[in-house]
């Protein structure tokens, strides 16, 4: 039984995220482990068991995605990624398959990752990338979010950027950079950090926008923090922005 890494890059309009649900199968997690359970014949019901380095959620994006699988094949991690590439569905796509040791653990061994969110502001309508773009209807301040970006470096308790209110785990992460940049009619969040809470980039990103359109000072931030109380900050963006970008081992 070997253990392989494989890199997946999807768009996630059409599914429910990457985590399994009862009785649904239109998770991106779903998709992968039926087609191995075709491509290593096993009956149905029985499907090698793919983990994750993330769960992101409905309509959300990745262009690297990584996650592992123990499987018997005799089949060479090229073959793998042909067969996978062939019989996934077009919006769901395979980069790399590579033999990993039999300890690695996708998420756990995760020591960073990378999402982007990526807005719109202009006088035209973004039709061919409305799938993928926040539009919104005014230009905010890039200014004063970075400012208000900078209080939010580091190790914090980021419970008021939880969209999970039920969350038993600790809600401590750590946050090393956020980076704000427009380029055209374009305008980016990068974030990079240890990992992050359900729904919390794309509520930093509403809070942002919130400062970004004068509606909260940026130095208001730092009380946000320390409130641990989510109906303080802001409002949660659409999931369509939002896209994994990589996960660093």
């Amino acid at each position: 039984m070997k253990n392989y890494k494989i890199t997946l890059q999807y768009d996630g309009t059409r599914y429910l995220g990457w985590e399994h649900q009862p009785g649904k199968d239109n998770t991106i997690q779903g998709k992968v482990e039926t087609l191995l359970g075709r491509m290593l014949d096993r009956p149905e019901g029985d499907v090698p068991k793919v983990i994750g380095a993330g769960r992101t959620d409905a309509g959300v994006h990745a262009a690297a995605m990584v996650c592992n699988v123990h499987m018997e094949t005799a089949m060479t991690p090229e073959e793998i990624m042909t067969y996978m590439n062939t019989y996934l569905p077009d919006d769901i796509g395979v980069t790399d398959v590579r033999e990993a040791s039999e300890r690695f653990h996708s998420r756990y061994n995760a020591v960073g990752k990378t999402y982007r969110y990526t807005c719109w502001y202009g006088a035209c309508k973004p039709v061919f990338d409305r799938r993928y773009i926040y539009v919104l209807d005014s230009q905010p301040d890039l200014d004063a979010m970075r400012k208000a970006a900078a209080h939010l470096i580091g190790t914090h308790d980021f419970k008021s950027f939880c969209g999970n209110p039920k969350m038993k785990k600790s809600t401590v992460r750590r946050v090393d950079s956020i980076e704000i940049e427009q380029k055209g009619e374009r305008i980016t969040f990068t974030y990079h950090g240890s990992g992050f809470l359900q729904y919390m980039v794309r509520i930093l990103t509403g809070t942002l926008l919130e400062v970004g359109f004068g509606k909260r000072e940026a130095d208001s931030i730092p009380a946000l923090i320390a409130a641990e109380n989510r109906t303080l900050a802001g409002y949660t963006v659409p999931p369509k922005g939002l896209c994994m970008m990589r996960v660093d081992y």
